[in-house]
């Protein structure tokens, strides 16, 4: 069976996207093994325990992940997906937040820090939902389906909406010849002749 490794615990964007990305490539032999930290996978991974690891490009983890071992373990892929969406959510018995919890710094440049006194670095979205709800701070940046759950405790302040956020893939194999590995047939084509004819056409113009 193959194994790809990616950041738990069991809610995370990260297992929702590696299941896509499994899903996509119609992989039917598959498991995903939820780990605490990319250190975790990395080591999984050279010990030949994972096959894969699914590392959204915006973790605090990815330059650590990226380099550390980067003769030994490479990208080997990367994709786009869009993040469940995101919404500062309350807890319904504060009028005044004064604390937030959040994925730092993944996700602070999505809020207005002044609202706030204090913000509370996270390791995870489910866990820093678990902090709210226990009290630790007034807010938290997480999912927005958390406020669908639980209505009777949370309120929705504001919506952040859903990134698109740019993935990586490791594996011990390099697929990398060393030459720029991309495909001429990705949506960004379509993109890049229609802004190149747009520029034609300008010019064209003068």
């Amino acid at each position: 069976m193959i194994t790809f490794a990616t950041f738990g615990p069991k809610g995370t964007n990260h297992e929702r996207v590696t299941n896509e990305y499994i899903r996509f490539h119609g992989i039917e032999n598959a498991r995903i093994e939820l780990v605490p930290n990319f250190d975790v996978a990395t080591k999984g991974l050279l010990n030949g325990d994972f096959d894969f690891v699914v590392q959204c490009a915006v973790h605090p983890e990815t330059p650590e992940t990226m380099g550390a071992h980067f003769n030994k373990m490479f990208a080997v892929d990367s994709f786009i997906s869009r993040s469940k969406e995101l919404a500062v959510l309350t807890r319904k018995d504060v009028e005044n937040p004064k604390t937030i919890g959040l994925l730092s710094p993944a996700t602070e440049s999505y809020i207005d820090h002044d609202k706030w006194e204090t913000l509370i670095p996270g390791v995870s979205l489910p866990i820093i939902f678990d902090n709210l709800l226990n009290g630790a701070y007034d807010s938290a940046l997480v999912y927005l389906e958390y406020a669908e759950q639980f209505p009777d405790r949370v309120r929705v302040d504001e919506i952040i909406g859903s990134p698109d956020d740019v993935w990586i893939v490791y594996a011990r194999e390099r697929t990398s010849d060393g030459n720029l590995q991309a495909f001429k047939n990705a949506p960004i084509r379509r993109l890049l002749i229609e802004k190149g004819a747009r520029f034609s056409a300008e010019r064209e113009a003068l």
